[in-house]
Order: C-alpha cells, then sequence, then structure tokens
C-alpha cells in the first residue's frame, strides 16, 4: 500500500474502518497489531523495525476523538462514528487504489 500522502491518523482511522468492516471488537492491542502489520514503516520503533511501537498510537487517537471521529478508549476499544467511517471509507478508497496499480 502506497503511504506517501497519507497522514498516521489516516492509518489508524483505516485499521478502525477495518475492524468494523469485518465485525470485529477493536481494542487496543488489536489495533496495534494491526496498524503494525498493515503499515510496519510507520508504527515500528526506529531502532527495532521488527516491534510496533503502541506509543505512537497515543496522541493520534485523542486527535481522532478530538475531531470525533472515533469513540472508545485503550481501556475498553474503539469504534467509528459516522463521520468516522466516512473520512475511512475515502481513505480506504485511495489505498486500495493505489494497492492496485
Amino acid at each position: 500500500m502506497s503511504i506517501s500522502k497519507h497522514s498516521i491518523n489516516d492509518f489508524i482511522l483505516f485499521a478502525v474502518y477495518s475492524f468494523a468492516e469485518n465485525n470485529k471488537k477493536c481494542t487496543f492491542q488489536q489495533l496495534i497489531k494491526e496498524c503494525f502489520s498493515l503499515f510496519p514503516e510507520v508504527f515500528c520503533f526506529s531502532e527495532y523495525p521488527n516491534w510496533p511501537d503502541a506509543r505512537k498510537l497515543d496522541r493520534p487517537l485523542r486527535a481522532l476523538r478530538k475531531k470525533k471521529f472515533i469513540k472508545g478508549n485503550p481501556q475498553t476499544s474503539f469504534t467509528l462514528t459516522p463521520s468516522g467511517k466516512k473520512v475511512a471509507q475515502e481513505i480506504a478508497k485511495t489505498l486500495c487504489q493505489k494497492k492496485l496499480l
């Protein structure tokens, strides 16, 4: 997947969206795993590229909640709001188009 024109917030929204589309609960641990699996170069430790860095999700998750794109918290789970779903669908379209090229 091409990542050049997307922000870390976009990747997180896309990951939460993928859980929703598969009717799965998006816990914080699962979100870390999914983000790292999809975008390892973005969500890894700089010195240990084979390991996910959960700290990279902290501020973006707060920003996404503040924008009212997601609901939830690390102790429970995360879901998309209606506006977050719209944005995530657009992100998914662009990421999937790039994947096909």
